[in-house]
């Protein structure tokens, strides 16, 4: 019988980003990887950066699909990598949000994950940039960008610390005013905060544009209103279950491309991570343009039950790690 080729994977592992210990995943690939489909080269990263590199040099040798392990950071630095090629896109989300994985209904448990790549479903999917920065979930600013900075300086992990710098935050935040240019129209909003999502949600199921899709080459762009106190709880009850759009603070814009003008330079958040940036923000969907591999059926929608249930445990988990308890 003739020698059928299989197909080229590389597994690249960030051993220090995320949640889980890598130690055993090269042992856990190796037992659990189709090898009559794929063969398989495992990677650990040496230093920051290093994820990039070895996608580029996997591009370059026609690698049927790349494998990220780690963190969100290194989901999108290697979803940045391959952007506008033929290599493919393998998620197994070890990180706090898993905000991409969610929405693509790619299993957070490391096992079951390695079994959605098994399936070798591969689809076409938008991703977007804004001022050429490439982003895969959401990317905005105002409030929600002001509180990763503080997130990110604070130099501690987990919900709590992040729970605690967003309450803090929002007794001092002040709205700020913005230009939104969609075609040839110019909208002046004054704005607690704007997302720009190319998938539903931030992570952890918290869902900022819930109607976002990654195959319709739109931007769901989502601008909140300055509100009460008295909203906060409504607001959040909406987040967690896909409803935010209907709130009185909320308005929606679906686009191709817009551009966000600022009176200044200031920081914006790109998937959860600050960056200073220009005034002006130009963002823009790119259809089709990055290969992913995906779970065949299409994403469930869970009840609301259920929805709240696995926020729950996650969160409940997470804060057992973070109190080590």
């Amino acid at each position: 019988m003739p020698t059928i080729e299989k197909k080229t994977l590389l597994a690249i592992i960030n051993p220090i980003s995320g949640t889980t210990k890598k130690e055993y995943v090269p042992e856990l690939l190796d037992k659990l990887i189709d090898k009559d489909k794929f063969a398989l080269t495992v990677r650990f990263t040496q230093y920051a950066g290093h994820a990039t590199e070895l996608t580029k040099e996997a591009i370059k040798n026609n690698f049927y699909g790349v494998m990220a392990i780690g963190g969100d950071g290194t989901i999108n630095e290697v979803a940045s990598a391959l952007c506008g090629s033929n290599t493919a896109l393998g998620i197994i989300p070890c990180g706090s949000g898993n905000g991409l994985a969610r929405h693509l209904g790619v299993p957070v448990n490391m096992e079951k994950a390695i079994q959605i790549i098994n399936l070798d479903n591969v689809e076409s999917l938008d991703y977007c940039t804004v001022n050429d920065h490439p982003f895969f979930c959401t990317c905005g600013v105002g409030f929600d960008a002001h509180v990763s900075e503080k997130f990110a300086l604070s130099g501690k992990r987990g919900p709590l610390t992040y729970i605690q710098n967003t309450l803090v935050e929002y007794l001092k935040y002040r709205p700020q005013k913005y230009h939104i240019e969609i075609d040839d129209e110019v909208i002046s909003e004054e704005a607690f905060l704007i997302a720009c999502g190319n998938a539903s949600q931030y992570g952890n199921n918290a869902f900022i544009a819930p109607k976002a899709s990654m195959h319709d080459g739109l931007i769901d762009v989502t601008v909140i209103h300055p509100f009460t106190p008295l909203d906060t709880a409504i607001m959040s009850f909406l987040l967690f279950t896909r409803h935010l759009d209907q709130d009185i603070n909320i308005t929606t814009y679906r686009v191709p491309e817009l551009v966000i003008r600022r009176s200044k330079p200031g920081v914006m958040h790109i998937d959860g991570d600050p960056i200073m940036m220009q005034a002006n923000l130009h963002i823009k969907c790119h259809k089709g343009g990055i290969k992913m591999l995906l779970p065949i059926t299409d994403t469930i929608e869970k009840s609301f039950l259920s929805s709240l249930e696995d926020y729950f445990w996650n969160f409940v988990n997470t804060v057992r790690d973070e109190l080590k308890i």
